[in-house]
């Protein structure tokens, strides 16, 4: 699929966000005042920055208030009200710290919880759709909650959860892309099943459906060749995983956190590109494009 920037972005972002805010709903760590003003500020700009993010890839966006109308079908409307509620509930938890140095536990693993299940929404809209393979499958679902987890364990400084959270990240994105591979020839779509005649034989368009593009191979329709995957699937293993263990098995320092945490949020753009990049929708098969 076309992998567009918006998308790419609010997937990053948000969750190494609501990650961190995960991290600090459960008062790892706890910080006070000015302390915890600048860790919320954080969390906020990244969670936020990243919903916000998303409504350039809308039509039209200043209607994305209605995407809070479909929660009872939709995920992404979903996702909507629970980044809200976490928004809110961290929102009152973060004050609480911030202006009178109190830490309202209760309060805090609500919005953990949120925040998570705030990623999980995310990794939802995309797990679900049964016309790209490769996306529906549980290990979507995984690999969206262990990088932000991972994201947020490396923003607040827990550094021993995460370099475990690293290395699970690197499993879990390994086996995503060893599965992703051979989803489409698993589900066995074909051009035949599409048109109901699979019972026929062997099936091919007799000629392309027209001479020009159109909105479905700009969006739905976008090939990467192998060299070119295998190269950027090495880069962001050694940015998203590899870098930041690296930084972190050394002897602490500010700028050694600085270098992990960007080193990783690159990795994650780079992953993720090719999370969109390499999904082929099945449309592609009509066009005789897979």
């Amino acid at each position: 699929m076309h992998p567009a920037p918006s998308v790419i972005i609010f997937t990053s972002l948000s969750g190494i966000g609501f990650g961190l805010l995960f991290f600090l709903g459960l008062g790892l760590p706890a910080p006070k005042g000015w302390v915890a003003f600048v860790f919320f500020a954080i969390a906020y700009v990244l969670a936020v920055g990243g919903l916000l993010a998303s409504t350039f890839h809308l039509g039209h966006p200043e209607r994305f208030l209605k995407a809070f109308s479909q929660w009872r079908s939709s995920w992404l409307s979903r996702e909507a009200w629970l980044s809200v509620a976490a928004l809110s509930v961290m929102g009152l938890y973060g004050a609480g710290l911030v202006f009178y140095g109190v830490a309202i536990a209760p309060l805090g693993w609500v919005g953990a919880i949120l925040s998570l299940a705030t990623v999980y929404a995310t990794s939802m809209i995309y797990a679900q759709l049964k016309t790209v393979p490769r996306w529906n499958t549980p290990l979507t679902t995984v690999l969206f909650m262990v990088l932000a987890l991972a994201g947020g364990a490396l923003l607040s400084g827990n550094i021993n959860v995460a370099m475990m959270l690293l290395l699970a990240a690197g499993v879990v994105q390994i086996a995503y892309w060893i599965g992703g591979d051979q989803a489409l020839a698993r589900s066995g779509t074909t051009l035949g099943t599409a048109t109901g005649f699979a019972q026929k034989g062997q099936m091919r368009a007799f000629e392309p459906p027209h001479t020009g593009t159109n909105y479905l191979l700009r969006e739905f329709v976008h090939v990467v060749g192998r060299k070119h995957a295998a190269k950027l699937r090495i880069i962001s293993l050694i940015l998203m995983i590899g870098t930041p263990i690296l930084m972190l098995s050394l002897t602490f320092s500010h700028v050694i956190a600085l270098i992990a945490v960007i080193a990783h949020i690159a990795g994650v753009f780079v992953s993720r590109w090719l999370f969109f990049a390499q999904a082929e929708h099945v449309v592609g098969l009509y066009y005789g494009k897979r």
